[in-house]
């Protein structure tokens, strides 16, 4: 028995061969998705953003106005996109080229 024998295996379609997990996880990490606001400013789960427009949104009947911040944005699986919250609307979603990092 080898080390590679406790190692699970997963299947890559990519490739169309089985690779160890481990592998897969260390190249998952590398390709991690970078998120930038609209001054080209990375941003990371937890940051605080201002919004650089007033932005109507759909289903509250409601407009967030240009300056407001949002506090502890939460990263999605999409470069795009970062989820959030205020305090009168709850499953914010925002995109990141209406925000600025503060």
């Amino acid at each position: 028995m080898t080390a590679d024998d406790d190692d699970a295996y997963v299947f890559d379609e990519a490739t169309g061969e089985w690779r160890p997990a481990s592998e897969i996880a260390a190249a998952a990490a590398e390709a991690k998705i970078e998120v930038r606001d609209a001054a080209g400013n990375v941003l990371t789960d937890g940051d605080s953003v201002t919004l650089i427009k007033d932005l109507k949104v759909k289903g509250a009947n409601q407009t967030l106005k240009q300056g407001t911040v949002i506090r502890s944005i939460r990263l999605t699986d999409d470069a795009e996109e970062i989820d959030c919250r205020h305090e009168s609307i709850k499953g914010l979603v925002l995109r990141a080229e209406f925000v600025r990092k503060r």
